[in-house]
């Protein structure tokens, strides 16, 4: 790393900590207490996606499919998701949310985008959060292809 500044060392290490710590923040903001880490993972990608195999949802979470199928028939026995067969393939399920699921996943989104809204409201001031804007228009760059 000898030809990268010091600069972007120290803010590419400074925003992956405070992007983590945020994340996890937001997270515990809409935890419930009768699910997992991995089921409310498990289950909002789900409502991102929409309907999906069980193989496609443990590689997008990055884990071996028998865990998958665990953290599944957990969120099956709560009632918030549902299996049918793959009109391609029927050998294959397809798992999309149930009415209680899709309440749940809308739910936990308001309620996080609501705790956010109001942290920026309450702890910073109209010109701070000016630059926050203007810094997110700066990093939306990293995204970027």
């Amino acid at each position: 790393m000898a030809d990268i500044s010091e600069s972007a060392v120290r803010t590419a290490r400074d925003l992956r900590v405070v992007f983590s710590r945020l994340r996890r923040r937001i997270r515990e903001v809409a935890q419930d207490a009768d699910l997992t880490p991995s089921q409310e993972s498990a289950l909002s990608l789900v409502g991102k996606h929409g309907a999906a195999t069980a193989s496609a949802l443990a590689a997008a979470e990055g884990v071996r499919p028998q865990s998958m199928a665990t953290t599944l028939a957990a969120l099956e026995q709560h009632g918030l998701i549902r299996r049918a067969p793959d009109p391609d393939d029927g050998r294959r399920q397809l798992v999309t949310l149930t009415e209680a699921g899709r309440a749940r996943v809308e739910g936990n989104k308001q309620l996080r985008e609501e705790w956010l809204a109001r942290a920026f409201q309450d702890r910073y001031t109209e010109e701070e959060r000016q630059a926050v804007l203007r810094a997110l228009e700066l990093m939306e760059r990293l995204s970027q292809p």
